[in-house]
């Protein structure tokens, strides 16, 4: 078995990982790098991606994050990707409303410990605790070799079962570890990250002491943070406000357990510029889903003291127009280095103007370094190879066994 990382050696996001045995060739990711403008430039000189390869048996995606699908939609139609049912659902869905939403009209779906042998290749999935819903770690098995890919993962979230059971029963004989390494450099070494119950008592808290409407600025494709609000509005006694695109991505879950937007204590709120899609593309279907949890602007501002709505500077202007601003109270509930980008500025200055206060409810939805230690130990590989990490180098102060790659260099497993 061989193995190029063509992009993620010394970076997060963009990731991009092939593999060749005998012959044949399996590609871990097409991620779009962070900060990128989309291009299909940036996709990586893998023969078969645009061309007919008959060597080429398809793409393996770990999870529904730009960083790791972001280039897939430059791919020939014909190629198989190999993805969880639920992440290309979600993706479907998001295609309604955003650019960064693809469809794969040749999905092959990735289930919980269920081995697919794909040419010489045997890839059996690991579902993981994530910050994406249906995320996967795999075991790629060819020529007596056997590498274990971590995708992105984490020990703190709602599913942190998930890691544990990854621990006790750890892949055997493995030759070559991927260990993504997002924190480091990011976190202390000894540093750790809150878990999602307690920010549900931190957003308990805030709900309580705000006087006004709540906005939450978080990712509509975060289920754990999503069940987090919904959970907190109903210790807090809040309406829980979501949009339409939130609405049809906690639908593609298909998870009769996550809050819909059909739900008792759910409301669906169309902004204008979703009204404006809806009558573009014609879907008239997904109001009538919704039709009875709809709440129109004029009724924000009678609940405002008793909603919490999730909130996205798209929706200054529905906000402003609806007057139910007064004394509202934001949580900004996503990784705060976003916060020093100039793109966020007017935003922030308008906070500032209508005086909302601003507090920062958040976790990581990557590994601490003493779990990925954790990790590192269970697996004991021959070989830990870094990736999606700016800090390779710092690699050998936590693990044994490192080997330091470069992109575009093939290695032997």
């Amino acid at each position: 078995m061989r193995v190029c990382i063509h992009r993620g050696t010394r970076e997060i996001g963009g990731t991009c990982v092939e593999i060749e045995a005998q012959g044949q060739r399996l590609v871990l990711e097409v991620g779009l790098p962070l900060d990128a403008p989309e291009a299909e430039a940036l996709l990586a000189p893998v023969p078969g991606f645009r061309e007919k390869d008959e060597t080429l048996l398809g793409v393996v995606i770990s999870h529904s994050h730009q960083d790791h699908y972001g280039l897939a939609k430059y791919l020939r139609s014909d190629l198989p990707i190999f993805i969880g049912a639920a992440a290309r659902r979600i993706l479907e869905a998001a295609a309604n409303f955003i650019p960064a939403g693809v469809t794969f009209p040749k999905a092959i779906y990735l289930n919980d410990l269920e081995p697919l042998q794909v040419g010489p290749f045997e890839i059996t999935p690991y579902l993981i605790d994530h910050s994406a819903y249906d995320a996967y770690a795999f075991l790629i098995a060819a020529d007596e070799k056997r590498l274990f890919y971590t995708g992105d993962l984490r020990a703190h979230g709602a599913k942190a079962d998930l890691f544990e059971r990854l621990g006790r029963k750890p892949p055997k004989d493995v030759d070559v570890l991927l260990l993504e390494g997002s924190t480091i450099g990011r976190l202390k070494a000894e540093g750790r990250f809150p878990t999602e119950r307690e920010l549900e008592v931190r957003f308990i808290k805030e709900m309580k002491s705000t006087k006004g409407m709540v906005l939450v600025y978080c990712s509509g494709q975060n289920i754990d943070r999503i069940v987090t609000v919904f959970r907190a509005c109903k210790q807090s006694q809040r309406q829980m406000i979501i949009d339409l695109y939130t609405a049809g991505i906690l639908r593609a879950t298909e998870n009769p357990h996550i809050p819909q937007g059909d739900w008792p204590g759910v409301r669906v709120f169309i902004p204008q510029w979703q009204r404006r899609l809806v009558k573009r593309k014609q879907l008239f279907p997904l109001l009538e889903i919704y039709k009875k949890n709809r709440i129109f602007p004029e009724e924000l501002r009678e609940i405002a003291a008793h909603a919490a709505m999730l909130f996205r500077p798209s929706m200054e202007t529905d906000m402003e127009d609806a007057g139910c601003l007064q004394e509202a109270g934001l949580i900004y509930s996503l990784w705060g280095g976003y916060l020093e980008k100039d793109s966020i500025f007017p935003f922030l200055n308008w906070l500032e103007r209508h005086r909302i206060p601003m507090s920062q409810i958040h976790t990581s939805g990557h590994a601490s370094i003493p779990d990925l230690q954790r990790l590192a130990r269970a697996i004991n590989a021959r070989m830990v190879v870094p990736i999606h990490s700016f800090e390779a180098g710092r690699f050998p102060e936590f693990f044994d066994n490192v080997e330091i790659k470069e992109d575009g260099i093939w290695w032997d497993a």
